[in-house]
């Protein structure tokens, strides 16, 4: 950690909508913190903020930054730890390289992004940026198992206000495809460490001659932990996505595909590339050894291969061809259907978690080129998690669509503390330069895993640690005892991985009397159950290992509530602190474009709402500071304000958008404050800060839509300019004036 003093609550600064937010909401929150004795102060894990930590050496004084994120990865392994964090960039590499281009723009000496690096600077400058770019930042941070669930207040506001809904048909014909072999579901083998296998262990590839290569050395391992290794067979994928084009179009649907290229920065953009190579395949039949020297990579996606092609002198004749083959093709699902911008455009813009639950509020309709909602087959390729979404699709065309008035709700407890499972297995996943055997090799010589593998499969190992599983084993006993309800262990006895979890969970459970409190079921058994279970207005607790956390912390949100960025999310660190995230979500780059080009920001802070709250109490609990629990008590009255009152922000310019919805949470938190009888000090500190907001609404509420409808100036995207931003988003001399 840095020299610098560590302040009562750290705000985190990170990308898009949500920093945007920030810098209308962030001077609201330490107005009033301040008054509470609170200090709040902020640490920049912005993938810019990242990018220009990583370069010093290169930058003036004034450009430099201390590594924010190092710093927080360090502070949340302390017992005082108090982060709020907001969804932030894990970058594609589009992403990063849009993000170093527009640095260099703004002065900042960077390097280019190597895509082929060949000199020794080179490769240094391809570290650092593999360092930053996917999910670089959650595991981290994330030294804590996952406690997400709807607030009471959210929850009952999408009760009384029920979003609207899609109507499913039991003669749909969407659905979800998966692989049936050759992928890592199948692949997979997991063991649980000894104590004398524990400590440097070693990956390696065997070519057929018996030539060793080491891919990775000295991977710690201990004692406990639960490892696994499994890998994709290129060969089978190829087969897969030929086959589901196919179908596509025989059936006459959408053809899509749905990966996390962002968390799983390795093997998802190659499997992504796959897909774009599938689709074009007579492309580059024809012309892929000059695609490839023109740097158009299908792993980056279309988008950048479109812009490659077009710089070739060949280039016209190449888009033809694919205008031609796209003809033939089943229609692709669209991100923006008006600006033409596919599934296959860029990997990181269909993202399986967001997008398919989306697909399934909608009825099971994607949005087409024609811009008409259209059945789609969801292309799912590892068939770990899909048969979360398949029962999902086939129960709704069962039943028809959930009613969000009458729908109980599915809390989780997730697995994903100390990176684990496949969230953490970058720096172990390797696309095979040749056929041979990858073998993982403990520090004794014992022979973990072992695989025969071809060119381009796939191969990675992930690891899952002792401590983190019962401490999240503990949690969701916790948990349980606290809702007295159904509790679900999301675990597949016939899966590698969960039979080594399960014969941690079953122990501690029986030690703790509570077994008859939890079910163990494979996750397509358990998605149908929650959904029956939540249908009649009951209460779920889905426990589960890091990746479900994430598809089901969108999935049952979005189907319940209507958005996944509403959800209260507490990560109680091991250590003891308290990492308090904003929902999910993701970042909001389309908000972003709208208040660029219309002065409208649509992003809803209600995630920050619930946080901050959370936050607060949990600072009264580590300092005895009682003034911050007041404070963090008013927090819920003012959320539930600005839900009862309906000042949420709306999709269209001239509607309530973001800095209303900030103007009134702070107009019922004054108000929450003065009225409270537990500190009088704070009671009359507010009175007159209530008096002044509610009586400057009206022209308030006019300055902040001043410049609605026009277009706004941020002086940036991935770095903007603080001056700039804050008149964009503080437009209300009157507004800030009161709050100081």
């Amino acid at each position: 950690m840095t020299d610098r003093p560590i302040p009562d609550i750290i705000y985190t600064k990170v990308d898009e909508a949500p920093q945007l937010a920030s810098a209308s909401l962030l001077p609201i929150i330490r107005s009033f913190a301040a008054a509470a004795g609170v200090s709040v102060g902020v640490r920049d894990i912005s993938l810019a903020g990242r990018i220009i930590a990583a370069f010093p050496e290169r930058l003036t004084e004034a450009q430099r930054q201390p590594d924010d994120l190092a710093e927080l990865g360090a502070l949340v392994t302390t017992p005082t730890a108090n982060v709020v964090k907001l969804p932030n960039i894990s970058a594609s590499v589009p992403q990063l390289l849009a993000a170093v281009k527009e640095l260099q723009g703004q002065g900042y000496d960077l390097p280019d992004y190597p895509e082929d690096p060949k000199t020794e600077a080179e490769r240094e400058a391809r570290r650092r940026y593999d360092a930053i770019k996917g999910s670089a930042v959650n595991p981290v941070l994330r030294e804590g198992n996952s406690d997400r669930r709807a607030a009471v207040a959210v929850k009952n506001y999408a009760k009384a206000n029920p979003h609207s809904m899609g109507e499913w048909r039991p003669d749909s014909k969407t659905r979800v495809s998966t692989m049936s072999g050759g992928d890592f579901r199948s692949n997979e083998t997991s063991v649980t460490l000894s104590a004398a296998q524990a400590g440097a262990a070693r990956i390696e590839h065997v070519a057929p001659d018996g030539t060793v290569t080491v891919l990775k050395d000295k991977v710690t391992y201990h004692e406990g932990t639960v490892v696994d290794a499994t890998f994709m067979s290129v060969a089978a994928l190829r087969t897969f996505l030929a086959e589901q084009i196919a179908l596509s179009k025989r059936e006459g649907v959408l053809f899509s595909v749905h990966l996390k290229a962002t968390m799983m920065k390795v093997s998802d953009p190659i499997i992504f590339g796959h897909a774009v190579r599938a689709f074009l395949a007579p492309v580059f039949e024809a012309h892929g050894p000059a695609l490839a020297a023109a740097g158009a990579d299908p792993n980056a996606g279309l988008g950048v291969m479109l812009e490659r092609i077009a710089e070739m002198p060949e280039g016209k004749a190449i888009l033809a061809e694919i205008e031609a083959v796209m003809a033939e093709r089943p229609p692709l699902y669209m991100v923006n259907s008006d600006k033409g911008i596919t599934n296959l455009h860029v990997p990181s813009d269909v993202i399986i978690d967001a997008s398919i639950p989306a697909l399934i509020r909608a009825g099971g309709k994607g949005w087409g080129p024609d811009g008409k909602a259209q059945d789609t087959n969801c292309v799912v390729p590892d068939s770990s998690y899909a048969a979360v979404y398949d029962e999902t699709v086939a129960y709704f065309k069962q039943t028809g669509a959930l009613d969000p008035a009458t729908a109980g709700t599915v809390q989780n407890i997730g697995l994903m503390a100390q990176k684990a499972e496949e969230y953490g297995s970058h720096p172990t996943t390797f696309e095979i330069p040749a056929d041979g055997t990858v073998r993982l090799i403990a520090a004794n010589g014992d022979v973990l895993h072992q695989h025969k593998v071809q060119k381009g499969d796939i191969w990675r190992a992930a690891a899952t640690r002792k401590a983190p599983i019962e401490d999240w084993v503990r949690l969701a006993i916790s948990r349980q005892k606290a809702e007295g309800c159904q509790a679900i262990f999301w675990l597949d006895a016939t899966r590698a991985h969960d039979a080594q979890l399960i014969n941690y969970v079953r122990p501690i459970l029986d030690a703790a009397g509570v077994a008859d409190k939890f079910q163990i079921l494979a996750p397509r058994e358990a998605t149908r159950l929650s959904l029956e279970t939540i249908r009649k207005g009951e209460t779920s607790i889905a426990i589960t290992g890091n990746v479900l956390r994430d598809y089901l912390t969108d999935l049952f949100p979005i189907l319940e509530l209507g958005t996944s960025a509403k959800m209260l999310s507490i990560v109680k660190l091991m250590q003891g602190g308290g990492l308090f995230e904003t929902g999910a979500g993701g970042s909001a780059p389309k908000h972003v474009q709208q208040l660029m080009e219309e002065g409208h920001l649509r992003w809803d802070s209600l995630g920050e709402f619930c946080a901050l709250g959370e936050s607060l109490k949990f600072q009264a609990d580590l300092s005895g500071n009682e003034k911050a629990r007041v404070l963090g008590r008013a927090v819920d009255v003012a959320t539930q304000g600005v839900l009862d009152h309906d000042k949420s922000p709306k999709g269209r310019v001239g509607q309530t958008d973001n800095r209303d919805s900030h103007f009134y949470f702070a107009l019922y938190w004054a108000q929450a404050l003065a009225a409270q009888s537990e500190d009088a000090a704070l009671a009359a500190h507010f009175a007159p800060i209530a008096k002044a907001l509610a009586e400057n609404e009206a022209k308030i509420v006019a300055e902040l839509a001043a410049d609605q409808g026009k277009a706004a100036d941020l002086g940036g995207y991935y770095h903007t300019d603080p001056a700039k931003t804050a008149a964009v988003m503080r437009p209300s001399p009157t507004f800030n004036a009161i709050i100081g």
